[in-house]
Order: structure tokens, then C-alpha cells, then sequence
């Protein structure tokens, strides 16, 4: 551990159908560079993990949609998984949960199928990313360039294809916060 991360923290916004390893390997890589990170959902207490098809393990989710104020956390990471970003794009909760970060150009870490939640939240326009082959046609209706590279960074956003791609996902992304968090601050205060 370097702490690198310390005194942020992270969001892991995720339902029922993430796919596992997208979720439980950032936010290993998170907490050991010292960032407290917190798994948000719109259920209560355990979401269903997956890997690929297959049900894997229920996952403690530490933070309800409902009680999460998204003005408390420095980053966003979106796991993927199929099931998971297309339930959550039809809860308007997390669509304003993931808009707070895009609107304040906070940085969002994004895998396999997680940016399909950034489409409805309007984090895509103009932007450079990957994901899942299977939304390159989506991302690309909705403004975006996709490209098919194993991680893609554009401004505050990082995202990456699948879980074979999460060590160098798991890499830029605390780059990318650490970068974030050592910004000086903006003369109207802290956010």
C-alpha cells in the first residue's frame, strides 16, 4: 500500500447482475492505494454478483442510492455486466447519481458494459472510450468515439473492454484519482 489514494472516496455504483471481478477487483485496488470506497445500489444490503451467466458470489452493498450524496465522493467507478448498467439506467436515482459526477467533471472509471449507464446520464458526447464490443453502435449514437483498445483515457473519464483488461483498467484509474485529487482547489471553495 502506497496511499496514493488516501483521504478519497470513491463510489462503486452497482446493482443486482454486476459482473463480479469488475467490481471486487477495483475496489480492491482502490483500498489498497488508502481510498475508502463505498458500493452504492439501489437494493439495501447484498446485490447478485455474476460471472458472465453464472450467478457468482451476493456482494455487501455499503451505501443505499437513496442515502448516497454524491457531493461526498471525489470518483465513480461503473462495473459491467449486462444485467447491471440496463437495470440501473431505469432508476432515475443512479442516472442522478452518475449525472452529479459528469456535470462536475469528476473522474468515472467505466468497464465492459458500465458505460451503457453513462449514455443516459449525457457523460459520453464528444468523448474518446471503449467498453464491450456490443455498445460500440449505442456509444456511438449517443456521441461518443469508440475505439477498440484494452483502456481508453479522455479528460476525467477511463474506461476499459472487459475483465481481462483490469489490471491496466485497475492502473489508469488510480492514476486517474490520485490526479484528480492532487488539483488545486477552485477559489469558491471546497465542493
Amino acid at each position: 500500500m502506497t496511499g496514493r489514494l488516501n483521504g478519497c472516496m470513491i463510489a462503486v455504483l452497482a446493482t443486482d447482475g454486476v459482473e463480479q471481478v469488475e467490481l471486487i477487483a477495483p475496489v480492491a485496488a482502490l483500498r489498497e492505494e488508502g481510498a475508502e470506497v463505498h458500493v452504492v445500489s439501489d437494493k439495501k444490503e447484498r446485490i447478485q454478483g455474476f460471472s458472465h451467466h453464472d450467478k457468482g458470489d451476493e456482494i455487501k452493498v455499503d451505501m443505499p442510492l437513496e442515502e448516497a450524496d454524491a457531493d461526498q465522493y471525489d470518483g465513480l467507478v461503473l462495473p459491467g455486466g449486462v444485467i447491471n448498467p440496463d437495470a440501473l439506467r431505469l432508476e432515475p436515482r443512479a442516472i442522478d447519481f452518475v449525472r452529479h459526477f459528469v456535470k462536475e467533471r469528476l473522474p468515472i472509471a467505466a468497464i465492459c458494459h458500465g458505460p451503457w449507464t453513462l449514455i443516459d446520464a449525457d457523460g459520453v458526447s464528444g468523448k474518446t472510450m471503449t467498453s464491450w464490443p456490443s455498445l460500440k453502435t449505442d456509444l456511438g449514437n449517443a456521441g461518443a468515439r469508440w475505439v477498440d483498445e484494452s483502456v481508453v483515457v479522455d479528460a476525467n473519464l477511463v474506461t476499459s473492454r472487459k475483465p481481462d483488461d483490469l489490471p491496466v483498467f485497475n492502473a489508469r484509474m488510480i492514476d486517474m484519482f490520485e490526479n484528480a485529487a492532487h488539483r488545486p482547489v477552485a477559489s469558491e471553495g471546497p465542493r
